[in-house]
């Protein structure tokens, strides 16, 4: 599957929260709300960092880790 249905699928669900979600990698912060940033991120094999902050927290989490995973990209979830 190409990076673009990934970053369109998560920036979609991620969009469906209220929680602040962050994806860093390495040393840059993306907004994944953001189709734009996600663009510009989600290139090469990085490992990313996902980081939810906010009231439906817990959910987005497990909603995101599993878009993640679908499309085969390597992050963790961070408490």
């Amino acid at each position: 599957m190409s990076n673009n249905a990934a970053i369109v699928e998560l920036s979609q669900t991620a969009n469906k929260f209220r929680s602040s979600i962050v994806l860093q990698a390495e040393n840059k912060y993306i907004d994944v709300k953001s189709i734009l940033g996600l663009f510009t991120t989600l290139i090469g094999n990085h490992a990313y960092e996902l980081h939810v902050h906010g009231p439906d927290a817990e959910e987005a989490k497990q909603e995101l880790g599993a878009v993640f995973s679908k499309h085969g990209l390597n992050v963790k979830v961070v408490d």
